[in-house]
């Protein structure tokens, strides 16, 4: 089992930014690749981004490219998304999630964990 517990949302003025933390426990951290995804009112869940167990292939979503920056930390257990310009557009709940190491990045259906999410608001 691994556990996920996401930090740093709010609210924020468009053009700003935020930092978005995952921490995880549980079982070996490094051996997952991890993703965030959000969803908005009425709308379904999305990929955001994603991150290999290295670090070394980053995935992004052609909405937050050039935007957001996925990274992690193995040795800390956590994963982290700098969102930058943000967009209200933006605005939704932001999911962390970890998968297998051949996970499909973008196919939130191959994400095993899940955390609870982090509410994100960017005001026009």
């Amino acid at each position: 089992q691994v556990q996920l517990v996401e930090s740093g949302g709010g609210l924020v003025q468009a053009g700003g930014s935020l930092r978005l933390s995952c921490a995880a426990s549980g079982r070996t951290f490094s051996g997952y690749a991890m993703g965030w995804f959000r969803q908005a009112p009425g709308k379904e869940r999305e990929f955001v981004a994603a991150i290999r167990w290295s670090g070394g292939s980053t995935y992004y979503s052609d909405s937050v490219k050039g935007r957001f920056t996925i990274s992690r930390d193995n040795g800390k257990n956590t994963v982290f998304l700098q969102m930058d310009s943000l967009k209200p557009e933006d605005t939704a709940v932001y999911y962390c999630a970890a998968g297998g190491r051949t996970v499909k990045p973008g196919d939130p259906s191959e994400y095993n964990y899940w955390g609870q999410g982090t509410q994100v608001t960017v005001s026009s």
